[in-house]
């Protein structure tokens, strides 16, 4: 099969394999799109209420973001090394972040500055924002399912 522009070597299309580290990819697009969100959601609340509520917005965004970043680039060390015990530690990860979480908010209080309408509904946002983000940069990727069975058959010597 010859490509259609000729850009190959020789024009020839070739096989293309997994992609390469796709957390990173999928962290870079997630933090994109709910970080641009949440610029955008600062700008608003500080026009609306002040500098307090445009902190406690982007406060909002850190905390998702930082939260679903550590699995992402959990995933990402421990995929290099073992590509199917990523989802395992994702698990395990999850795990330690949910106590981390309760600690953060439970533990710390409410600071005097922080607006909670503007830090919720950043949260929430960024929370559905980035599963969107994140399903689809997942779903642009490529995973080897299946090793391709290496050719022992002489040279034209195959089933016809």
């Amino acid at each position: 099969m010859r490509s259609a522009d000729g850009s190959r070597s020789g024009g020839y299309l070739t096989p293309s394999g997994p992609t390469k580290a796709p957390w990173l990819g999928i962290l870079r697009t997630a933090l994109a799109v709910t970080g641009g969100a949440a610029v955008l959601a600062a700008v608003v609340a500080a026009l609306s209420t002040g500098a307090g509520a445009a902190a406690s917005a982007l406060s909002g965004w850190f905390l998702i973001a930082a939260f679903f970043g550590i699995s992402l680039l959990v995933g990402h060390v421990v995929g290099r090394s073992n590509p199917s015990g990523a989802i395992g530690m994702f698990v395990v990860t999850y795990a330690i972040k949910v106590v981390g979480f309760a600690v953060i908010l439970f533990g710390l209080g409410t600071p005097v500055w922080l607006h909670r309408e503007w830090f919720a509904l950043t949260a929430v946002g960024a929370v559905v924002l980035w599963q969107v983000a994140e399903i689809r940069a997942f779903s642009r990727t490529r995973h080897l399912i299946f090793n391709d069975a290496a050719d022992t058959t002489p040279e034209g010597g195959g089933l016809a």
